[in-house]
């Protein structure tokens, strides 16, 4: 905490403080006082997350955009705490919604404010009784009962009919995916995507498109490194990072699951206790009486989707946007999405 005369850590101009304190003042954000302490949460590769603490003793947690925000950082910041509003006293274990600034000349950007998680986060390493088999394999279970709880949510009923652009959401998928790998080569210093297969997997998913899509809330990247584990019990304590939530068919935030348990975000090669994927599908098809009968389609959209989002860090870094250890790392875990996916059109894997 400060002292007299001391003042609190800017970290690096990320937070103008004179004028943050300035507008927590007048914000419903709960608490009293001033911030007399801050420090960064680790764990993400692209935000930013600060564990505020007021004079009276409250704490929350702040999230902003990366120090070089995209085009559609501040958007992202609005519509992330418009949908975690929405699902405040649904059966979504989610972090509690506090407050939003719309007003990037507060501190550059956008951001929110949510309650402080009583957890941990897995996808940094397992702890406490988290070595026991059996508690991996509830917490797998545990992880599509939360999906599986967003996927029921009526959207309209909680304010998000408007949500994203649902019409048409399907047909879009390969063509926008495969239109932001193409936007990479303008980042100087790239040399190009080297992601094996992505070609050939674009052409077999247009190709192989179902008939139909369930249009209803997704998080858009549900993972083991974007949920908190609880200490007490095997169970989500809650869902985070919620940056690419919007409308669209909950059958991708399954597969994402699918795609991530496999080596890349590798709880499974940890953890041997985590269900296997035909236990997680099954499990999701009675949670949501969602088909799965296209489950194939499904997850290899979720590997070549995930497999170019990773690789724009990768061309960022390239560019000096983004460190390149980082850039390196998810271009790794690109190219074994694509690989899997490869695999998943080949009819290897299932």
């Amino acid at each position: 905490m400060v002292g007299p005369g001391e003042t609190l850590d800017d970290m690096g101009g990320l937070l103008d403080w004179p004028a943050l304190q300035a507008w927590l003042a007048r914000s419903q954000a709960p608490g009293n006082g001033a911030v007399v302490a801050v420090r960064e949460l680790t764990g993400g590769t692209q935000n930013h997350l600060f564990h505020l603490t007021r004079e009276d003793g409250t704490t929350m947690v702040l999230r902003r955009p990366p120090r070089h925000p995209r085009p559609n950082s501040d958007e992202t910041m609005l519509r992330e705490a418009r949908v975690l509003a929405a699902l405040s006293g649904s059966d979504v274990p989610h972090p509690a919604f506090h407050a939003v600034c719309d007003d990037p000349s507060v501190i550059g950007t956008c951001f929110h404010l949510g309650e402080v998680v009583d957890g941990f986060n897995p996808g940094s390493g397992l702890e406490g009784r988290y070595d026991d088999p059996r508690w991996q394999h509830e917490f797998g279970l545990s992880m599509v009962d939360s999906i599986a709880a967003l996927a029921v949510v009526d959207q309209s009923a909680v304010g998000l009919g408007d949500l994203g652009h649902p019409d048409g959401w399907l047909e879009r998928q390969v063509p926008r995916w495969r239109s932001l790998l193409e936007s990479y080569a303008e980042a100087e210093g790239y040399d190009g995507p080297d992601l094996p297969d992505v070609d050939r997997v674009g052409i077999w998913l247009d190709k192989h498109r179902p008939i139909e899509a369930t249009i209803r809330i997704i998080h858009g990247d549900f993972h083991l490194a974007n949920v908190m584990a609880r200490h007490d019990r095997p169970a989500v304590a809650a869902i985070v990072d919620w940056e690419l939530t919007t409308s669209g068919d909950p059958r991708l935030d399954l597969a994402w699951l699918l795609a991530t348990s496999r080596g890349v975000g590798s709880f499974s090669a940890g953890a041997p206790g985590f269900p296997g994927w035909r236990e997680l599908a099954d499990r999701y098809a009675d949670r949501t009486g969602l088909s799965l009968d296209d489950l194939a389609w499904w997850w290899t959209l979720a590997c070549y989707k995930l497999g170019i989002i990773l690789e724009g860090t990768n061309a960022r870094a390239a560019s000096g946007r983004a460190p390149v250890e980082t850039g390196r790392d998810l271009h790794d875990r690109a190219v074994r999405l694509l690989t899997m996916a490869g695999q998943l059109v080949d009819g290897v894997l299932l």
